[in-house]
């Protein structure tokens, strides 16, 4: 399209032909078919017609390489998708990795895709990529120990990898090489024995999850405290428009180089929300705080309101 319009425009003011005379000039020319000129051409006409014809010479040359290349290769779309994902992942930032795509894994994309983070899922599994590929994520297709694969996923400028394998051994070199790779990725790992557990934290792992002890110890409460237990599975940290607890940086909602107390801040009476825990910048919880505790640089606080009073709160601190 582009020879063909550079031709027609070219012969256009060279020889000034119409525009019909210009296009069928410019075709017999590119396609070298012989047929007879419908303009006479002076010296200009003829050294265009020769530099076209050298152009269109080169591109279709480019062209044939490149389907050739296509088809010895035996590329195809997947492909193609693989190679555009991998170049958007290129450029996501404090993204999250997501290694193994089973039933934690998938578990916790969908409460990612409620928060609205950005994440890019690895899996060797290509049935189960393929079983998902409209699921709303990055697939990157590779064993997730691997440090290639890792790169390829965009480790080194992620915020958090959540490594949820079946297996431990595989988890632990997950835990290992990420840590390696980027060590202020905050690390999250499932387990499933736990004599893996301090070996996952000795590797790196920021946390370790165990989910098969927290159904049974969840199942246990339901016995001993039910009306505890089923409060809190009514709360809901899902995001939108249900969201009763939500965690908030002290920096969204103070001013700079400012010490302020939580009696101060005040926020019950401008949002209707309760503060029911505090982080310290150490990583120390406070559960239930004082209203005159001091609320430092780099620490959190947690808060407990109805959806339309966390929705208030959002609205009030732009959060």
């Amino acid at each position: 399209m582009f020879v063909l319009t550079v031709g027609a425009i070219g012969f256009r003011l060279v020889s000034n032909a119409s525009w019909i005379d210009a296009i069928y000039m410019t075709i017999i020319t590119i396609t070298t078919v012989g047929f007879e000129e419908t303009v006479p051409l002076d010296d200009n006409g003829k050294i265009f017609t020769i530099v076209l014809i050298i152009i269109s010479v080169f591109v279709f040359a480019y062209a044939i390489s490149v389907i050739t290349e296509y088809i010895l290769s035996r590329s195809s779309l997947k492909n193609i998708i693989q190679r555009t994902t991998l170049k958007k992942i290129k450029r996501m930032e404090n993204h999250i990795i997501i290694c193994g795509f089973g039933r934690n894994g998938k578990q916790a994309a969908e409460k990612l895709i409620m928060h609205n983070q950005e994440f890019v899922i690895i899996e060797k599994d290509r049935d189960i990529i393929e079983r998902y590929e409209d699921f709303d994520g990055y697939f990157v297709e590779g064993n997730a120990s691997e440090d290639e694969v890792l790169l390829r996923a965009g480790i080194e400028q992620a915020k958090c990898l959540i490594t949820a394998l079946p297996s431990d051994a595989d988890n632990l070199f997950v835990v290992l090489s990420a840590r390696q790779i980027n060590e202020k990725l905050l690390i999250i790992s499932r387990a499933s024995e736990e004599t893996s557990y301090k070996k996952l934290k000795l590797a790196g792992a920021d946390n370790v999850i165990m989910p098969d002890k927290i159904g049974g110890e969840h199942m246990a409460s339901l016995v001993v405290v039910p009306d505890l237990v089923e409060f809190i599975d009514n709360l809901s940290i899902s995001g939108g428009n249900t969201t009763n607890v939500e965690e908030i940086k002290i920096e969204d909602i103070t001013t700079p180089n400012s010490t302020i107390t939580l009696k101060e801040l005040d926020l019950r009476k401008y949002t209707g929300c309760t503060v029911i825990g505090y982080k310290t910048p150490k990583g120390e919880y406070i559960i239930n705080p004082e209203a005159e505790l001091k609320l430092a640089e780099n620490s959190k606080i947690i808060v407990l309101g109805r959806p339309e009073q966390i929705a208030l709160l959002k609205e009030k601190y732009d959060l």
